[in-house]
């Protein structure tokens, strides 16, 4: 197996944390020179509020619609006349701000789910429908480029991810401790079971993030990666290393605000800075190869438009998705913006899709990593034919 040189021991202890490299099924990076793109792709896992991501701050209905939630005006990095971005995403505002960040304000699944597993399992194969395939997109993408090119896939975290699952190999790279997934699996099924419950499901949510804030040891915040931008930083020097990969998949986790999401501060602000701090963690650590990079931040469902009666939001369907990156192509907003209207929201209490999500991830594979449309239609993403590949997103 291809050696990494590795930062050293006095390193890992600085930013708190030991690492792990695993490699599933075997072998090594494939042999010569990888591709000079980088592909990045992270999970905001728990259903990311895009409307606080990106608060529609000249929609009319935005402000009544959130309450005491609502980014207020003089706290958005504004970005045009309709949105801005939450103030705890400054790096991100730069990198739209020089052109190398992009946001699709309103994209979605090709299924209208609001379970967890069944939109993860859909979002991260790439099927039609959920549990229709059992394979990553990812995985078959790799295997698709690696006709033409040799390529490899790494996950940055504890747990390999569905979009990184098949019969190509890739290797993970674990910060810490493996979480405990019998753990966080049950309280996801808990919290897909209690979704709907108007007493059951804010009362569990409310002792989730309880747990989590006493895990804080006493911060009253909910637990964030430690020195998250160091940590990402490092894992670039995998990702340019002569023998490294060209894909990375990264999940955070904790965005299903069902209790006290908070406004410009709050546990979601907390979940935002994170991101940001992995965004402009992976800018600094690539170094030149940011030019070559797109960082594709994607999550299961959006929020509900509307507040709940715990200063939160449920599960909804559309949401945010950002590119990033010094090869995305510097444009405005990605998709169509479908308003707040009363009678433009989905089933009268979500935000509409305007996007398949899958139109975003085949428009990057094809101007970005080479593929050809017609492998992409049939064998990445299968029956998508009608989620056709978005163009001008890759310089």
């Amino acid at each position: 197996m291809t050696r990494f040189d590795l930062p050293t021991r006095r390193s890992f202890l600085a930013l708190g944390a030991g690492l792990s490299l695993t490699m599933y099924g075997g072998g090594a990076f494939a042999a010569g020179a990888p591709m000079r793109q980088k592909l990045v792709l992270v999970v905001a896992r728990g259903a990311m509020d895009g409307l606080s991501l990106a608060p529609p701050i000249g929609d009319p209905n935005y402000a009544a619609l959130r309450g005491p939630i609502a980014i207020p005006a003089d706290a958005v990095l504004k970005l045009d006349g309709t949105f801005g971005l939450h103030p705890k995403l400054d790096g991100l505002h730069r990198m739209i701000q020089s052109g190398q960040a992009r946001l699709a304000p309103a994209v979605a699944l090709p299924q209208r789910i609001r379970s967890h597993f069944e939109a993860q399992d859909l979002l991260e194969t790439g099927g039609p429908r959920s549990y229709a395939l059992k394979t990553g997109w990812l995985n078959r993408a790799v295997q698709a480029i690696q006709v033409a090119h040799p390529i490899q896939a790494m996950s940055l975290g504890a747990q390999r991810p569905l979009v990184l699952t098949g019969p190509i190999q890739s290797q993970s790279w674990s910060p810490g401790r493996p979480v405990n997934d019998s753990a966080e699996r049950v309280a996801a099924v808990l919290q897909d079971l209690y979704a709907n419950d108007p007493l059951l499901g804010p009362a569990l949510a409310s002792g989730l993030q309880t747990e989590s804030m006493a895990a804080g040891m006493g911060t009253g915040q909910p637990v964030a990666p430690q020195n998250v931008a160091a940590l990402v930083a490092t894992a670039a020097k995998f990702l340019t290393a002569p023998d490294g990969p060209s894909i990375a998949v990264l999940s955070l986790d904790g965005f299903d605000t069902h209790a006290r999401q908070g406004a410009a501060e709050g546990q979601l602000a907390v979940r935002f800075n994170t991101l940001d701090q992995t965004l402009t963690g992976l800018q600094t650590g690539l170094g030149p190869a940011w030019k070559d990079t797109v960082v594709i931040v994607a999550t299961e469902f959006g929020r509900t438009a509307r507040i709940n009666g715990t200063q939160g939001t449920d599960h909804g369907t559309a949401s945010a998705l950002v590119l990033a990156g010094g090869a995305v192509k510097p444009g405005g907003m990605i998709g169509d913006w479908p308003t707040l209207a009363d009678n433009k929201l989905f089933e009268n209490r979500d935000l509409a899709p305007t996007l398949d999500v899958r139109s975003v991830f085949k428009g990057v594979l094809a101007d970005h990593m080479g593929l050809d449309r017609s492998v992409l239609e049939t064998a990445v993403f299968p029956e998508s034919a009608d989620a056709p590949a978005a163009k001008g997103l890759v310089a």
